[in-house]
């Protein structure tokens, strides 16, 4: 079959890729920039049943590049991440812009993951997936849905943020929505059933709520994770907690952006239990226990198969359609700090050592003070330190990466380039490359800010006295790390 991926760069679309390629289909990736499509881990022969196309689902003249004739699509688009006001109206125009396209098209099948939402009164965020269930809908396309539960899998933002608060935290004072029930389902099971409902006339015009085996209180969830990470928690819930305040201290506590921990907040007053359980007669699967999907999960971050991340979406919606054109820093306007180094050690090394920059690894030098900069961002509405990144010695263009995000990843030709995602008065550039002159290999670090007025110019003085050690060090350290 000829299968059209919506959100293929996306947490589950990036998984259910190779899935949908193993299964023998040829897939059409739309995509905003071909450049964040980065598989060049798979075969040639992978690579021949996928077709990258570059659109936007916001910009509907763009979409007349894709091909009328295709059997099913996969509808995987949302705007969790973007600001609170403005996140439903964005996603119900790329499902109004998505219909315009399927009605026009061949396609027999078009399989919406969504939410599960049985209460009457929901979220803004459960609302909102109901309403691009209901606007696809009008395609007159058989519409598949699935209403899934909590995911939980490596890199998944539920997942990440009961990590932070488990593992960082021996006792939680919590607010009273720790109560409330859920349904939590293993990221091979939401694949098991995204595969099983294609194609399948079972399927077709029907809505399907997805769980896992067990049904579970939140406080339950924190608590059966720490018990398979082995550590004693105690969690004291209170009443008094406003969704405001919750959303704030999940802010602080964890790597999670203000506007997620919001959304999601919003969401567990919402009891998200699946009442509905005919999809066990339409794909037969075995479901996993939430203790069951942990010890998935932590098998594959030991392993380091962290295939997608929630912590790749952009902070920033208006960003996101141009950022990864900027492969330089910009020449005017702005200062430099400049550190080279020349040095004899095999260039591979020092790229490597490159490559593993910040999260757990940390930046070399100082982290402590790094730490430090990222705890202010956070508490002036940053992205803050904690995100991590994706992979521990793997980067490309479009991840997180701390505060920082990757424009451009180019390990044979030595060259990182991150932009800063913290809140700065102007913008900032980090970049690292190795130089090859004759037998002699520099490694050259530029530190790049661009000034926003009177504010930006007297910040870059300011921190100029800690760039001179810190930055220094960290380019020595860079080239003579070696991991024990």
């Amino acid at each position: 079959m000829k299968i059209l991926l919506t959100g293929s760069t996306g947490y589950i679309g990036r998984r259910l890729l190779p899935d949908l390629v193993n299964a023998g289909h040829h897939v059409v990736c739309p995509v905003r920039d071909s450049r964040r499509f980065d598989y060049e881990d798979f075969s040639e022969d992978f690579l021949k049943s996928v077709e990258v196309i570059e659109c936007d689902f916001l910009n509907p003249e763009s979409l007349a590049k894709l091909p009328k004739y295709i059997d099913a699509a996969y509808y995987l688009i949302h705007s969790l991440t973007s600001d609170s006001k403005e996140f439903s109206s964005l996603e119900a125009q790329t499902a109004e812009h998505f219909n315009t396209y399927i009605i026009a098209s061949t396609a027999k099948q078009v399989i919406y993951l969504g939410g599960i939402a049985n209460d009457e009164q929901l979220s803004d965020h459960l609302s909102s997936r109901q309403n691009v269930e209901t606007i696809l809908k009008k395609s007159e396309v058989s519409l598949t849905v699935l209403r899934s539960a909590i995911i939980i899998g490596s890199g998944g933002a539920s997942f990440e943020i009961i990590r932070d608060l488990v593992e960082k935290l021996p006792i939680m004072i919590a607010p009273k929505w720790l109560n409330s029930r859920c349904q939590p389902i293993g990221i091979a099971n939401v694949m098991e059933y995204l595969i099983g409902v294609l194609g399948n006339e079972k399927a077709l015009n029907r809505t399907f709520d997805i769980g896992g085996k067990d049904i579970l209180t939140y406080k339950q969830m924190l608590l059966q994770f720490a018990e398979v990470r082995g550590l004693r928690r105690f969690i004291l819930t209170v009443p008094v907690l406003t969704i405001k305040l919750s959303s704030l201290w999940l802010y602080l506590v964890t790597s999670t952006s203000y506007r997620l921990a919001r959304n999601l907040v919003d969401s567990m007053k919402n009891e998200v239990i699946a009442r509905d359980a005919s999809i066990n007669a339409v794909v037969k699967i075995k479901k996993l226990s939430y203790k069951e999907s942990l010890e998935r999960t932590f098998l594959k971050i030991d392993q380091k198969q962290i295939v997608s991340s929630w912590k790749d979406a952009f902070s920033d919606p208006n960003f996101n359609q141009t950022f990864l054109q900027q492969l330089e820093a910009p020449k005017h306007g702005c200062f430099k700090d400049i550190k080279t180094c020349a040095f004899e050690r095999n260039p591979k090394e020092v790229i490597d050592n490159v490559w593993a920059i910040g999260g757990d690894r940390g930046w070399y030098y100082g982290n402590w003070l790094w730490e430090v900069r990222g705890f202010i961002d956070k508490l002036v509405g940053g992205v803050g330190l904690r995100r991590g990144r994706r992979s521990p010695n793997d980067l490309k263009g479009g991840d997180a990466l701390d505060f920082w995000r990757v424009l451009y990843a180019n390990k044979e030709e030595g060259r990182l380039l991150l932009f800063a995602e913290m809140k700065l008065p102007g913008d900032a550039w980090l970049e690292f490359k190795i130089k090859k002159q004759g037998n002699t290999n520099t490694f050259i670090q530029t530190a790049t800010f661009r000034p926003l007025g009177l504010w930006g110019r007297l910040y870059w003085y300011l921190v100029l006295p800690f760039h001179g050690f810190i930055f220094k060090n960290m380019a020595k350290n860079l080239i003579s790390y070696t991991s024990k």
